[in-house]
């Protein structure tokens, strides 16, 4: 059994994909941990004011899951609120990017996997 707890591992602060301020990332685990397609596990902290900056992704698919939080996520230019509870795909090829526009802290998961060769 393999287990990690993203809430006591050390953690990363820098911006994401240009986006504003700092985001603290946590790799629960990492490509070689895996023996499937995925590439990571990060739990994200975003402070309000602060955002992953919009970025389009190329052979791969991204989950983003909503833990705390509100904030403004965009995906191919159309733009939604998100809530927790709140599960995001982002396919192949599709830009996008997530803003706390809040007054408090946003909490995610991301989980990302690589297209089969």
């Amino acid at each position: 059994m393999l287990v990690r707890n993203f809430l006591t591992m050390p953690s990363k602060s820098g911006p994401s994909h240009d986006g504003v301020g700092d985001v603290r990332n946590t790799y629960a685990y990492n490509t070689g941990d895996f023996d499937s397609p995925l590439r990571f596990v990060i739990y994200c902290e975003i402070d309000p004011g602060h955002s992953i900056g919009y970025h389009r992704h190329g052979a791969n698919e991204e989950v983003y899951v909503i833990l705390e939080g509100t904030g403004r996520m965009t995906v191919n230019g159309e733009v939604r609120e998100v809530v927790p509870g709140d599960v995001l795909l982002n396919k192949p090829g599709w830009e996008h990017g997530l803003e706390n526009h809040s007054d408090t802290l946003l909490k995610i998961l991301v989980f990302e996997a690589a297209l089969p060769e």
